[in-house]
């Protein structure tokens, strides 16, 4: 049966008066054969929009419950109904013989279950997460037609096509290493450029992308070599882990505190202190979540600041946070009413950008050397400031 599986398909079909004289094997879909066992062969397939299985068993002589336990040896999930012998007699009721041998049909009731948990069934190296995602942007054919809602239902029969996007060669792109060794790369990363990506589907150049190329850290993730981040618009330095045992010293050190961090900002207006520790906690602003909010009820923040230089419109300012609380530096200095020039969630001004910059980074490396990693303040800082003082 195997040279010509669908013309006995079809003719099975037409025995049980399900398919008729002018149907065709190309009507035949999604055909799966099961292997073989000692007394039965299952086969799976669609037919005109409808899901079947024939069951070749030559041990069950038409006792209903034998055949539904042996289609349930290939399918557990199986649900459905025997399809009655159109020829039906006291004897048979089910089965009809075809080739020296007893064939059975059954009638599938489609157990819908959602799509992208089809999909990971099926792509298991895939989270379900990412498998929304390549659903939503077009990436899924289900019985080839395009199926972009992660919650359309489907069955274990259909044809499901998944064609990932080819990612994007970013072997030529760089970032300016300030520092590298056999266990950590220092790299000075520009305002706009992304520290990880944010899902699979982003096709930007990332400094995780770069890291790749230096690490064995997190290299089946979109997070290779990564140990903290700066925001997109943010510039400055970025630290990574070129082994596992340096990624667990650098984060180890980060959660408690112990790294020094110094960013260089321009502010709108002047503090009204020349320094002072800002301690304010800070919560999740539950009317806009992707924001933050001063609130009694947040994690506790703490920011010394400085500043360095000031005019009758700008200031910049020395940052040193004492925790690392999404969005800190931006929420405190927007809580003093002297938001970051640029900053365009917390801030009043637009500008050519984010005028924050991770100037210095302090932290022990491995062999236990405390080691201070500087970038210079960028000239469109101090130009900004100067320009408005003239």
């Amino acid at each position: 049966m195997a040279k010509h599986i669908e013309t006995d398909i079809l003719a099975v079909l037409r025995m049980f008066e399900i398919a008729g004289e002018l149907s065709a094997k190309r009507q035949i879909k999604n055909l799966k054969v099961y292997s073989e066992r000692q007394l039965s062969k299952l086969i799976g397939f669609v037919f005109e929009h409808q899901q079947y299985y024939l069951l070749f068993d030559s041990a069950a002589k038409d006792d209903e419950a034998v055949l539904y336990d042996h289609a349930r040896l290939d399918e557990p999930d199986f649900n459905g109904h025997l399809v009655r012998n159109p020829l039906e007699s006291s004897i048979r009721a089910f089965g009809m013989p075809y080739k020296g041998k007893d064939v059975y049909l059954f009638r599938v009731t489609s157990k819908a279950r959602r799509l992208d948990l089809e999909l990971v069934e099926r792509f298991g190296q895939y989270s379900r997460a990412t498998l929304q995602k390549y659903i939503k942007a077009g990436y899924v054919r289900v019985n080839g037609e395009v199926i972009t809602r992660p919650k359309s239902d489907v069955s274990s029969l259909d044809s499901i096509a998944l064609t990932p996007p080819e990612a994007t060669d970013h072997r030529t792109s760089d970032l300016p290493i300030v520092y590298i060794d056999d266990n950590v790369i220092v790299v000075d990363k520009p305002a706009g450029v992304l520290t990880h990506s944010k899902g699979v589907l982003n096709d930007e150049f990332t400094v995780a992308d770069f890291f790749r190329r230096y690490t064995t850290v997190g290299l089946d993730t979109t997070r290779p070599g990564i140990i903290h981040r700066l925001d997109r618009d943010t510039s400055g330095l970025i630290i990574g882990a070129r082994n596992p045992e340096t990624a667990k010293l650098l984060k180890q050190q980060f959660a408690d505190r112990t790294v020094k961090k110094v960013y260089t900002a321009v502010v709108e207006g002047r503090p009204k202190n020349e320094q002072a520790i800002i301690d304010l906690p800070i919560i999740r602003n539950p009317s806009k979540p992707s924001t933050f909010r001063v609130d009694a009820k947040g994690k506790p923040a703490q920011t010394s600041y400085s500043v360095v230089t000031s005019n009758d419109k700008y200031s910049l300012l020395n940052l040193k946070p004492r925790t690392g609380r999404t969005h800190q530096l931006r929420v405190h200095l927007q809580y003093l009413n002297t938001p970051i020039l640029g900053d365009r969630v917390y801030g009043h001004q637009s500008a050519d950008r984010l005028y924050l910059h991770a100037t210095e980074l302090e932290i022990t490396i491995p062999e236990g050397s405390r080691q201070k990693f500087e970038s210079k303040i960028p000239s469109e800082f101090i130009n900004r400031v100067k320009a408005d003082a003239e």
